[in-house]
């Protein structure tokens, strides 16, 4: 069934009459953003359509034909998912050609640090604005054969010109929540046209399924491969990388006798509050050690402050260049402040808490502590992984709180069972087996 032609045009001229006030409005607060996370102006020229020469240079070089790939990931994340599925795709398809783009500052420096690994097969740029006339120049640049979308981001415009330029445009690692869809359902005359345009969906759930095909994507495009992100195969963490942080924990004074709890992802707010509550546990245990890994690193500054008040002198990560001992008999902390290391420091945790999950909605995403073989708790808010959360509670493969009174009593009984600790670690690992092979099926999906 085609596209109907009339529906999609009132669609993007709708989208188009709206979307330079959105940008006008959203402006301000990405520039601080930007600012705050490392970016340049440079970048922003970029995300309209002109990047630098050198870039420029880097991409024409690229393979050439139907082995030059655009994909596109949000943030870390995503950018994450990325960076496994094309380290796959080198191995099986070593000609290929690949333009990652990325929309935030921590997303595009830890594609770039991978790009710049496979200098010759892939280059990062930052993601176009959806203007019609800057998705074009970006697709007359990559001149890709084929967009690949990670997770949920759409673009209308971007969409509509690949499409009429014969490019396929596949989603993978797709996931649609409840709540999405019936928002997008209520939005059906708009959103409809332009799921319509995409040639293929790949799902994290088959309840994704349906929910994909409610809000206009062809049932036969759509196809369960499972979660990228959640498949155990390759997703263990650099050796090299775990050691150079061992050493640092090491400097930093937390040594092997140190029972490790890891704060992963953590939000506004939360590292104070969960911070206190293990210096308290800390008078019964004696030996704990805390590691923070907050979701901006901007933040560190304030987080610190925040931790000084409530009595834990912590030590930046990226301050650890000498011996240093913590004032005993406080709690030892270190502030993870740098970016791309989280995966790492969960295989040097003995317990983690997912941030996001207690003083906000939504959640982080537990499935590489899972993946560590890590014992994993949450709170109540972990409305964005609904599916994961369902299936790890299903297996006793992780521990959900319905508050921090309860995360105390969970973590003291974890700290006094390392039987139980194991446990809990094995049995999530063991949960995730469902995801085995989700990598390799995107990707005979996408090629076959």
């Amino acid at each position: 069934m085609e596209i109907p032609l009339m529906s999609l045009t009132l669609t993007l001229i709708l989208y188009n009459l709206l979307l330079p006030a959105g940008l006008v409005f959203m402006l301000p607060g990405a520039l601080r953003k930007m600012r705050a996370r490392g970016g340049r102006w440079s970048d922003m020229s970029e995300r309209f359509g002109s990047p630098t020469r050198e870039k420029q240079a880097a991409v024409a070089a690229l393979p050439p034909g139907a082995g030059r790939l655009w994909i596109h990931a949000v943030s870390v994340g995503e950018a994450g998912i990325a960076i496994k599925l094309v380290t796959r795709l080198l191995k099986q398809r070593p000609a290929s050609g690949i333009v990652i783009t990325t929309t935030t500052p921590t997303a595009q420096a830890m594609v770039q640090e991978f790009a710049a690994r496979h200098a010759q097969q892939v280059v990062a740029l930052y993601s176009p604005v959806d203007l019609p006339w800057v998705g074009l120049r970006f697709l007359d640049l990559i001149q890709p054969s084929r967009i690949i979308l990670v997770e949920a981001e759409l673009w209308p415009n971007l969409a509509f010109a690949a499409n009429r330029q014969g490019i396929p445009v596949a989603m993978i690692n797709a996931r649609l929540s409840a709540r999405s869809e019936k928002r997008f359902r209520q939005l059906g005359f708009i959103i409809r046209p332009i799921f319509r345009m995409l040639d293929r969906v790949l799902v994290q759930e088959p309840s994704d399924t349906a929910r994909f095909a409610a809000i206009g994507v062809r049932p036969e495009r759509i196809q369960h491969t499972g979660s990228i992100k959640f498949d155990p195969q390759g997703a263990e963490a650099d050796p090299a990388q775990v050691e150079r942080l061992r050493a640092i924990m090491r400097q930093a004074g937390i040594g092997e006798e140190r029972r490790v709890i890891l704060l992963a992802s953590t939000h506004n707010g939360e590292e104070r509050l969960l911070a206190g509550l293990i210096l308290q546990l800390n008078q019964k245990h004696f030996n704990l050690a805390l590691l923070i890994v907050p979701r901006h690193v901007e933040r560190a500054e304030s987080i610190l402050n925040e931790l000084r008040e409530s009595g834990i002198e912590a030590l930046r990560r990226s301050a650890v260049t000498a011996p240093a001992a913590f004032p005993a008999p406080g709690l030892p902390t270190l502030l993870i402040d740098s970016t791309g290391e989280l995966r790492a420091w969960q295989c040097l945790a003995d317990i983690v808490i997912v941030g996001k999950s207690f003083l906000a909605e939504g959640g982080q995403n537990p499935a590489e502590a899972v993946m560590a073989r890590k014992p994993v708790l949450f709170g109540p808010h972990m409305e964005n992984f609904e599916a994961l959360v369902e299936l790890l509670l299903k297996h006793g493969g992780a521990v959900q709180v319905p508050d921090v009174k309860t995360l105390a009593t969970e973590l003291d009984s974890l700290l006094s069972d390392s039987t139980r600790r194991l446990r809990l670690g094995e049995a999530g690992h063991a949960a995730l087996r469902a995801h085995e092979g989700a990598t390799e099926k995107t990707l005979l999906a996408l090629f076959s």
